[in-house]
């Protein structure tokens, strides 16, 4: 990693400003010794942003599953993987703490036949159904220790709902990947262990809007009115002059356009401080940050927090 490659400034310099205490970083390449995220991570040290704990687990984009997914009639090709990639690893999810990791279950080999009332079924031939996951990145819950209280991160980055056929596969791929999740809150566990307890926090990219895009909106309005979750509503001015307060992704108009792609949903129960997506707009002298001559350097992706109030034990 170069310390002169513009994108990376771009990030390390978002990262800095904003200065979360656990950030998910989504579309970083994974390798087996976890060196880019090392270098980042110094990078940040740089700038005076600590990141003692770091998670980078393998990822399912770019995992071969050995058969012709797109119906090309070539193998091991980037459609054939897992999840989309031309190699493993590839766009892969990283999460950066400063509070110790207690614990992970990882859950992105999670295969999608299994997830109960899901979709697989109806877009799936019997062949892919024995071996297509469900998650197109990764799905892990993370436990983090922040003082006596531990937070379970419920993490994903969802599949876009396009570049398919009137079948809808990654459409349907798209919702079973937040379903899976509201599933788990709602009693079902994946892995027969006791049922999600609070207080946790869902996050990632769900690559799904409440209005626009192609998204099937089922599990997306289950999530935004699930009674143990809240939805902080972050907003930018920037989102605001392009689109809305509440878009989180700088797309082409007028398809997609700017969407809200980028979610963090907290359990009902912590009270939230604040809460904002990093999109400065046109004149603040913060929108040099975000890098390129179009603002999207870092990436088309904002960067999305929520400043949540811990309970101290006995407070409640």
């Amino acid at each position: 990693m170069r310390g002169d490659d513009p994108q990376i400034t771009a990030v390390v310099n978002i990262i800095a400003h904003v200065d979360p205490d656990i950030l998910l970083l989504q579309g970083i390449d994974h390798d087996l010794h976890g060196l880019a995220l090392a270098e980042l991570v110094e990078h940040l040290s740089g700038t005076g942003a600590i990141y003692p704990y770091r998670l980078a687990l393998p990822p399912n984009s770019g995992v071969p599953t050995g058969l012709d997914l797109d119906g090309d009639g070539r193998l091991g090709m980037p459609r054939d993987a897992q999840g989309y990639g031309g190699f493993r690893g590839q766009d892969g999810m990283a999460l950066l703490s400063r509070f110790p990791i207690a614990a992970v279950r990882d859950y992105s080999g999670f295969l999608w036949r299994d997830l109960p009332n899901g979709q697989a079924e109806a877009v799936l031939s019997p062949e892919v159904l024995r071996v297509q996951r469900l998650s197109s990145v990764a799905a892990w819950d993370v436990t983090v220790a922040i003082g006596a209280q531990d937070v379970h991160l419920l993490t994903l980055h969802a599949t876009p709902p396009v570049f398919d056929g009137p079948e809808d596969r990654n459409g349907r791929r798209n919702e079973d990947e937040l379903w899976f999740w509201l599933r788990h809150l709602d009693g079902w566990s994946p892995d027969g262990l006791l049922p999600l307890a609070p207080p946790f926090v869902l996050m990632g990219v769900l690559n799904a809007d409440p209005v626009l895009g192609e998204a099937r909106r089922g599990a997306l309005t289950a999530a935004l009115s699930h009674p143990m979750l809240q939805d902080p509503l972050p907003t930018s001015p920037g989102g605001a002059a392009a689109g809305l307060p509440t878009d989180t992704a700088d797309w082409p108009e007028p398809d997609p356009g700017n969407l809200r792609a980028d979610y963090i949903l907290p359990w009902s129960g912590f009270a939230v401080a604040g809460a904002g997506v990093f999109w400065p707009g046109q004149g603040d002298p913060d929108r040099a940050l975000l890098g390129g001559s179009d603002g999207n350097g870092a990436s088309r992706h904002r960067l999305v927090w929520v400043d949540l109030v811990l309970e101290r034990p006995g407070e409640r």
